[in-house]
């Protein structure tokens, strides 16, 4: 990382690196505790080193965003949103490496001085997402005809931005947003599980039709441990300091969505292929 910051010698830091599925850390968490927390460790260290050496505007203007997620935050009940001053309270491995190297990025501003700012997002969608998440996951299964899994009854609930909106509010963030603070990044498009996977289904339906209908397809599944109840993320003041907002509403990002991964089957089908191909993941032993 050190003989990077020097060939590169970077104005600005996007620290995005994660592993970032729950499922897989709670059947390896080893991976998480090395990357998320180990891994940002390493690369606030390295950051700190060069940002010491740097003067002038130079080292007035440089800036490392720290990228996190709502689920630090642990889980909502029936109201409520996610603010910058909720208390943490992760659930899972994943969302407790997270909170960790979240604590890590605001320590490094407030023992060393490094200019952090830390943004926490809602769920992502969009092209290029990795097969195992959510809503590509519903759409290569049904295109292959095999069974799509919801967990429990589907009626856990996620807030919904598309990812472009989401590099906006990053490249914002980074740009102007004040050392020392946090942002929280939502789309305002809270969906139970179950309708995010049924209106995918719908589009299909339309956009690439079989003789049954997609949403024959879905199969209920036991749900997952510590899986939180809803994330709702509260981006005003994304909103009012920065003037971000969301462009993208959910109907037609899905339908954006579904499209891209209907004309790029040469990007998802050698991750189908090789890596992963739509298995359960996350079971403990004795589990179904």
């Amino acid at each position: 990382m050190a003989e990077i910051f020097e060939d590169f010698r970077p104005d600005r830091v996007m620290h995005l690196a994660a592993e970032s599925h729950v499922d897989r850390s709670i059947t390896g968490a080893a991976a998480f505790m090395e990357t998320n927390v180990m891994g940002t460790f390493s690369l606030l260290e390295a950051a700190r080193r060069y940002w010491s050496g740097l003067a002038g505007e130079t080292r007035d203007g440089f800036r490392f965003l720290h990228v996190s997620t709502d689920e630090v935050y642990g889980s909502l009940g029936d109201r409520g949103l996610f603010d910058e001053d909720t208390p943490y309270d992760p659930s899972s491995p994943y969302s407790a490496s997270k909170a960790a190297s979240d604590h890590l990025a605001v320590a490094w501003h407030r023992t060393y001085g490094l200019p952090v700012v830390v943004s926490n997002c809602s769920n992502n969608y969009g092209p290029y997402h990795f097969p195992e998440k959510l809503v590509p996951l519903v759409i290569l299964n049904a295109l292959e005809g095999k069974p799509i899994p919801v967990y429990g009854r589907g009626a856990n609930i996620r807030d919904w931005l598309y990812v472009e909106d989401h590099a906006r509010a990053l490249h914002l963030i980074v740009s102007k947003g004040r050392p020392g603070r946090k942002y929280n990044v939502g789309g305002r498009n809270q969906r139970r599980n179950i309708d995010v996977v049924t209106w995918i289904c719908a589009v299909l339906d339309r956009l690439r039709p079989k003789a049954y209908p997609h949403a024959a397809l879905i199969r209920y599944v036991p749900d997952r441990p510590g899986h939180d109840a809803r994330y709702a993320i509260d981006a005003t003041r994304l909103e009012t300091d920065l003037g971000w907002r969301a462009r993208e509403n959910f109907e037609r990002g899905i339908e954006k969505t579904v499209a891209w991964y209907l004309d790029n089957e040469w990007w998802w089908r050698p991750l189908r292929d090789t890596v992963y191909a739509g298995e359960r993941l996350g079971v403990l032993e004795g589990q179904s």
